[in-house]
């Protein structure tokens, strides 16, 4: 009695491909043997070894004009299966329809809800003007530094010809549709502050610890102004404001030695309307006011801040919110709190929407217990259906002559 396409959703799910030690292989074969049912053309890319982009394409009745991509991932990230209320890979659908699993709503939905959609419209008879390409890509759960990131740079992505993209979003626990045109820059910093070591029962000058003070207290000053500018003004969300966490601490070697030196490591993510220039001329400033012998380095520093156009003149927008609007989908435009590769595909010059047709489903993605009610899933299908029809549609833009 179950739908088709719930099966073949719990199948995916059922696939580990968490970190650190995630089983691409059995997840490209399983997509792949999916599109060759579709009758899609299938293309694997090794962007470095053991990684594969895998490729899917729907050929257009005139491929030279831009594409459609259609992008997500297949990576995972860990669970602790003692707070899970059923086996976090068996796929397990409670009473209500709620199917339990990692990777159920980050993000194997959209890959099978792509898929799904894609059957439907060719079951109908349906073909458009515009390619449609998909594209399963490894490692975004650490990073993408060994999936999109190396991708977009590679000759066979240009050969995609991309016009518009569409990558993850977030479940919205409300009525409405979260859609994100961009994304906070990431930013992880490693403060190190150098000073005076020696015996534990002495009150020495010019510590580590004492600078290491004047930074944190700094730095999380700063977070606590803009958690309050959040809280006091409903109409921010998390991704109009910095966010600020400090994450690690390290140094000293024994209870009665101060330590010569101490570090101390940030996330920071930053919106798109900050000027990153001017922040981290805070930083540094922040880090001068600690001290002598107090240094920062980055571990990863995005300076991207490409947005995605959301005006109604824009004709990418107008047919992805026309068919919302015909749907009467109610939509959230929103910056992404966090980072996905939509990223990368923005870096390269390319719009991309990060959205998951996932309405009145609580945010579980790295969570315990994290699931989708099939309704849900099913309806979503049908929304992507509709709005490849649409996107696939758009007529020739002067670029494309």
């Amino acid at each position: 009695s179950e739908d088709p396409s719930v099966t073949l959703f719990r199948e995916y799910l059922r696939i580990d491909t968490v970190h650190p030690k995630p089983d691409y292989d059995a997840a490209v074969r399983f997509l792949e043997r999916i599109g060759t049912d579709l009758g899609l053309a299938c293309q694997k890319v090794e962007v470095c070894q053991g990684r594969v982009v895998l490729i899917l394409t729907w050929q257009g009745t005139n491929p030279r004009l831009r594409s459609i991509l259609l992008n997500s991932h297949t990576d995972v990230v860990p669970v602790f299966e003692e707070h899970w209320t059923y086996p976090p890979f068996e796929a397990v659908k409670d009473s209500q329809g709620n199917i339990y699993a990692r990777g159920a709503q980050d993000m194997k939905c959209v890959s099978i809800q792509y898929l799904e959609a894609i059957r439907r419209l060719k079951a109908e008879g349906k073909c458009f003007t515009r390619t449609i390409h998909l594209t399963f890509v490894p490692d975004e759960e650490v990073g993408g530094h060994k999936g999109m990131e190396m991708f977009v740079q590679r000759p066979e992505f240009r050969a995609l010809n991309v016009g518009f993209a569409m990558d993850e979003g977030l479940a919205s626990p409300s009525d409405t549709f979260s859609v994100f045109y961009g994304e906070k820059s990431p930013w992880w910093i490693k403060v190190k502050c150098v000073g005076s070591p020696g015996h534990g029962s002495r009150f020495i000058s010019n510590t580590a610890a004492e600078k290491m003070h004047k930074v944190i207290t700094s730095f999380l000053a700063f977070r606590e102004s803009e958690k309050q500018r959040l809280k006091s003004d409903s109409s921010l969300t998390l991704g109009d404001v910095t966010s600020l966490n400090l994450t690690m601490l390290e140094g000293g070697v024994s209870f009665n030695v101060v330590p010569s030196e101490m570090a101390a490591s940030f996330d920071i993510r930053i919106p798109p309307t900050v000027d990153l220039k001017a922040f981290e001329e805070q930083v540094a400033a922040w880090c001068r006011g600690a001290g002598d012998g107090v240094t920062y380095e980055f571990h990863q520093k995005c300076m991207d801040q490409h947005v995605t156009s959301t005006e109604d003149s824009d004709p990418w927008w107008k047919a992805f919110s026309g068919v919302c609007r015909d749907m009467k989908l109610q939509l959230k435009l929103e910056i992404f709190p966090a980072a996905t590769d939509s990223r990368y595909i923005r870096a390269v010059r390319h719009p991309a929407i990060g959205f998951s047709p996932m309405n009145r489903t609580p945010v579980l993605l790295h969570d315990h217990n994290e699931f989708l009610n099939e309704q849900v899933f099913l309806r979503g299908i049908d929304i992507y259906a509709h709005l490849l029809a649409a996107l696939a549609s758009v007529p020739p833009l002067p670029a494309e002559g």
